[in-house]
């Protein structure tokens, strides 16, 4: 065994340890060569068989190349810590989707409320936002030139008879139309009024009407089905108060207050 061979091993060693990027791998690595049957506990097995007077100096070549690759995994090792502490990701797992947008909050509380009247019974549809005047009006029972009328600032279209919808009770009519009853059903959507525009008006907003048709249905079922409502969506101590209220479109009427959700008030 000659002075070369020894710088062969430790140039080789070397290369492989360039290759290595896992500390598990870099402990068999390590276990290759300083192992109690590695490479340099073979060469150190050797010494005896070499004559005397060689052995003292490649007995401590030896050791100054046991010293050397000692050095080398130690700082290969460290090298390989640090960057498990920078970089914490396992490269095993499968990828993640990045989330893209998210859900409006006008939609989520849309949803929140189909959910609860879902619960009990009714269906969810839906209906055109540009109707006719028949079915924003007429079919209301607020013919042409009748007073409630002026309740409804409307966008009238330039096509004859049609506009965009101010109210959603369009869709109970179609629903009425094709259904037979028991009909039990809630129709969100967008509704259109050329309303002043203030912290609290838009020229477009959300309705959610409810419609109930079957026999035996009375007031004390629409006011329990607010009131479930209420404390489903506002919360079980929300405290309603279901009072009389003149609208000129429907008979009776009726309109809801809460409690105050912050304060309790």
């Amino acid at each position: 065994m000659s002075t070369e061979q020894l710088q062969y091993i430790f140039q080789d060693l070397k290369s492989k340890l360039n290759q290595i990027q896992d500390l598990k791998l870099l402990e068999e690595l390590r276990t290759i060569y300083l192992g109690r049957k590695g490479k340099i506990a073979e060469l150190i097995k050797k010494i005896p068989e070499l004559p005397s007077e060689e052995r003292p100096l490649f007995g401590k070549e030896i050791n100054l190349l046991k010293q050397k690759v000692q050095e080398l995994f130690t700082k290969k090792k460290q090298e390989l810590q640090q960057v498990n502490q920078e970089v914490k990701i396992d490269y095993t797992l499968p990828g993640i989707r990045p989330k893209i947008g998210s859900i409006h909050p006008i939609t989520k509380v849309i949803d929140e409320i189909a959910k609860i009247f879902e619960h009990i019974g009714f269906t969810v549809v839906e209906g055109p936002e540009i109707e006719t005047d028949y079915y924003n009006f007429q079919a209301l029972n607020i013919p042409p030139g009748h007073p409630a009328r002026d309740n409804f600032a409307t966008f009238y279209l330039p096509c004859e008879n049609y506009l965009l919808r101010s109210q959603t009770s369009t869709v109970q009519v179609r629903i009425m139309e094709k259904v037979k009853p028991p009909i039990r059903v809630i129709a969100p959507g967008k509704v259109f009024r050329p309303d002043n525009l203030d912290a609290s008006h838009s020229f477009m907003f959300h309705q959610i009407e409810g419609l109930v048709v079957d026999k035996n249905t009375n007031f004390s079922h629409l006011k329990g089905t607010l009131s479930y409502f209420v404390k489903k969506f506002f919360g079980a101590e929300t405290r309603m108060r279901f009072r009389p209220h003149y609208f000129p479109f429907t008979e009776p009427s009726a309109e809801v207050d809460i409690s105050c959700i912050i304060c309790k008030g």
